[in-house]
Protein backbone atom coordinates (compact mmCIF):
# COMPACT_ATOMS: atom_id res chain seq x y z
CA UNK A 1 0.00 0.00 0.00
CA UNK A 2 2.97 2.40 0.89
CA UNK A 3 4.52 1.50 -2.72
CA UNK A 4 1.07 2.97 -4.33
CA UNK A 5 0.61 5.97 -2.45
CA UNK A 6 3.95 7.16 -3.76
CA UNK A 7 3.40 5.94 -7.20
CA UNK A 8 0.34 7.49 -6.80
CA UNK A 9 1.61 11.01 -5.74
CA UNK A 10 4.64 10.65 -8.69
CA UNK A 11 2.01 10.45 -11.32
CA UNK A 12 -0.14 12.95 -10.06
CA UNK A 13 2.67 15.40 -10.11
CA UNK A 14 4.33 14.51 -13.01
CA UNK A 15 0.66 15.59 -14.72
CA UNK A 16 1.76 18.97 -13.13
CA UNK A 17 4.97 19.31 -14.38
CA UNK A 18 5.90 21.75 -16.56
CA UNK A 19 8.57 22.08 -19.66
CA UNK A 20 10.62 25.31 -18.90
CA UNK A 21 13.19 24.72 -21.80
CA UNK A 22 11.22 27.67 -23.31
CA UNK A 23 11.42 30.05 -20.77
CA UNK A 24 15.36 29.09 -19.82
CA UNK A 25 17.54 31.77 -21.98
CA UNK A 26 19.68 30.06 -24.40
CA UNK A 27 22.46 32.68 -25.61
CA UNK A 28 24.04 31.61 -29.33
CA UNK A 29 27.58 30.72 -27.67
CA UNK A 30 28.69 30.80 -31.28
CA UNK A 31 28.56 34.89 -30.58
CA UNK A 32 30.51 34.64 -27.77
CA UNK A 33 32.76 32.71 -29.24
CA UNK A 34 33.77 34.90 -32.29
CA UNK A 35 34.04 37.91 -30.01
CA UNK A 36 36.95 36.16 -28.30
CA UNK A 37 39.10 34.93 -31.07
CA UNK A 38 41.80 36.36 -32.17
CA UNK A 39 42.08 37.94 -36.10
CA UNK A 40 44.07 36.31 -38.71
CA UNK A 41 47.66 36.72 -38.16
CA UNK A 42 48.94 39.60 -40.10
CA UNK A 43 51.79 40.92 -41.53
CA UNK A 44 53.46 44.09 -40.71
CA UNK A 45 55.76 46.18 -42.62
CA UNK A 46 58.76 47.42 -39.83
CA UNK A 47 58.48 51.23 -40.06
CA UNK A 48 61.48 53.38 -41.41
CA UNK A 49 64.01 54.16 -39.03
CA UNK A 50 62.30 51.70 -36.44
CA UNK A 51 65.73 49.60 -35.12
CA UNK A 52 68.08 52.35 -33.41
CA UNK A 53 70.90 52.75 -31.56
CA UNK A 54 69.33 55.26 -29.48
CA UNK A 55 69.75 54.94 -25.96
CA UNK A 56 66.45 55.69 -24.90
CA UNK A 57 64.68 53.39 -27.44
CA UNK A 58 66.89 50.49 -26.06
CA UNK A 59 66.26 51.61 -22.62
CA UNK A 60 62.25 51.18 -23.24
CA UNK A 61 62.61 48.12 -24.76
CA UNK A 62 64.82 46.65 -22.03
CA UNK A 63 62.20 47.64 -19.59
CA UNK A 64 59.23 46.66 -21.58
CA UNK A 65 61.28 42.92 -21.95
CA UNK A 66 62.13 42.75 -18.17
CA UNK A 67 58.38 43.86 -16.86
CA UNK A 68 55.18 42.73 -16.79
CA UNK A 69 52.98 45.51 -15.93
CA UNK A 70 53.21 49.39 -14.58
CA UNK A 71 51.77 48.43 -11.41
CA UNK A 72 54.60 46.03 -10.91
CA UNK A 73 57.44 47.14 -12.75
CA UNK A 74 60.98 46.62 -10.76
CA UNK A 75 61.87 50.25 -11.23
CA UNK A 76 60.58 53.59 -12.88
CA UNK A 77 60.07 53.57 -16.49
CA UNK A 78 62.31 55.17 -18.63
CA UNK A 79 61.67 58.67 -20.70
CA UNK A 80 58.75 57.81 -23.16
CA UNK A 81 56.94 55.16 -20.93
CA UNK A 82 54.38 55.27 -17.91
CA UNK A 83 53.36 53.45 -15.70
CA UNK A 84 49.50 53.80 -16.40
CA UNK A 85 48.03 53.07 -20.00
CA UNK A 86 46.34 56.45 -21.13
CA UNK A 87 43.16 54.87 -23.20
CA UNK A 88 43.51 57.09 -26.88
CA UNK A 89 40.34 59.26 -27.00
CA UNK A 90 39.85 58.42 -23.29
CA UNK A 91 39.25 61.57 -20.64
CA UNK A 92 40.49 60.85 -17.22
CA UNK A 93 39.22 62.80 -14.71
CA UNK A 94 40.19 63.46 -11.39
CA UNK A 95 39.95 60.26 -9.36
CA UNK A 96 39.47 58.30 -11.99
CA UNK A 97 41.48 54.67 -11.85
CA UNK A 98 43.75 54.83 -14.76
CA UNK A 99 44.65 51.16 -15.25
CA UNK A 100 48.41 49.72 -15.23
CA UNK A 101 49.82 49.94 -18.30
CA UNK A 102 50.93 46.18 -19.75
CA UNK A 103 54.17 45.93 -20.38
CA UNK A 104 55.90 42.45 -22.47
CA UNK A 105 57.27 40.28 -19.57
CA UNK A 106 59.22 38.66 -22.34
CA UNK A 107 61.97 37.51 -19.55
CA UNK A 108 59.61 35.06 -18.70
CA UNK A 109 60.29 32.84 -21.89
CA UNK A 110 62.92 34.47 -23.13
CA UNK A 111 66.78 34.31 -22.03
CA UNK A 112 68.59 37.39 -22.96
CA UNK A 113 71.88 39.34 -21.43
CA UNK A 114 71.91 40.73 -18.06
CA UNK A 115 68.30 39.28 -17.72
CA UNK A 116 67.15 37.93 -14.21
CA UNK A 117 65.02 34.80 -14.05
CA UNK A 118 64.89 34.04 -17.71
CA UNK A 119 62.29 31.84 -18.54
CA UNK A 120 63.56 28.84 -21.26
CA UNK A 121 60.19 28.10 -22.80
CA UNK A 122 60.73 30.70 -26.47
CA UNK A 123 64.02 31.43 -28.04
CA UNK A 124 66.95 32.35 -26.00
CA UNK A 125 67.73 35.92 -26.91
CA UNK A 126 71.63 35.59 -26.02
CA UNK A 127 73.98 37.55 -28.62
CA UNK A 128 71.16 37.41 -31.10
CA UNK A 129 72.88 40.31 -32.98
CA UNK A 130 76.29 38.50 -33.30
CA UNK A 131 74.18 34.89 -34.20
CA UNK A 132 71.44 35.91 -36.11
CA UNK A 133 71.98 39.42 -37.70
CA UNK A 134 75.55 39.81 -38.38
CA UNK A 135 75.74 36.71 -39.76
CA UNK A 136 72.50 37.00 -42.14
CA UNK A 137 70.48 34.58 -41.23
CA UNK A 138 67.82 37.05 -39.65
CA UNK A 139 67.11 40.48 -40.84
CA UNK A 140 65.39 43.50 -38.23
CA UNK A 141 61.89 42.78 -40.56
CA UNK A 142 62.14 39.42 -38.87
CA UNK A 143 62.72 40.76 -35.63
CA UNK A 144 59.88 42.73 -35.85
CA UNK A 145 57.42 41.16 -37.53
CA UNK A 146 58.12 38.22 -34.77
CA UNK A 147 57.45 40.52 -32.16
CA UNK A 148 54.36 42.19 -33.76
CA UNK A 149 52.79 38.55 -34.69
CA UNK A 150 54.87 35.57 -34.37
CA UNK A 151 51.85 33.49 -36.09
CA UNK A 152 52.70 34.41 -39.56
CA UNK A 153 55.32 31.88 -39.83
CA UNK A 154 54.17 29.74 -36.91
CA UNK A 155 50.79 29.16 -36.14
CA UNK A 156 51.00 27.38 -32.93
CA UNK A 157 53.28 29.69 -31.25
CA UNK A 158 52.66 30.51 -27.40
CA UNK A 159 53.91 33.84 -27.99
CA UNK A 160 52.00 36.61 -27.23
CA UNK A 161 50.22 38.11 -30.33
CA UNK A 162 51.50 42.09 -29.35
CA UNK A 163 50.70 44.53 -32.46
CA UNK A 164 47.25 42.47 -34.14
CA UNK A 165 45.98 42.75 -30.75
CA UNK A 166 47.14 46.26 -29.66
CA UNK A 167 48.95 45.36 -26.71
CA UNK A 168 51.85 47.43 -27.93
CA UNK A 169 52.33 50.44 -30.58
CA UNK A 170 54.61 49.91 -33.28
CA UNK A 171 56.46 52.33 -31.33
CA UNK A 172 57.14 49.77 -28.55
CA UNK A 173 57.79 47.21 -30.82
CA UNK A 174 60.68 48.75 -32.71
CA UNK A 175 62.02 49.68 -28.82
CA UNK A 176 61.63 46.17 -28.23
CA UNK A 177 63.41 44.95 -31.51
CA UNK A 178 66.07 47.46 -30.88
CA UNK A 179 67.38 46.60 -27.59
CA UNK A 180 67.20 42.71 -29.17
CA UNK A 181 69.28 43.53 -31.51
CA UNK A 182 71.54 45.93 -30.11
CA UNK A 183 74.97 44.74 -28.78
CA UNK A 184 75.25 44.25 -24.77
Amino acid sequence: MNKRVIMSLLVGASLFATDYSKVIEHPDASKMIEKDLLAPPKVFKMPAGCITDNPDAIARGEFIFNNLNGKKAKKNPPKGLSRKQMKPGKTYMPGDKVPAKQYGNCVACHNIEGAKGAGNIGPDLTDYKENFIDSGARDHQFVYQKIADARVDNPDTHMTINLTTKLFTPQEICDIASFVVAPK
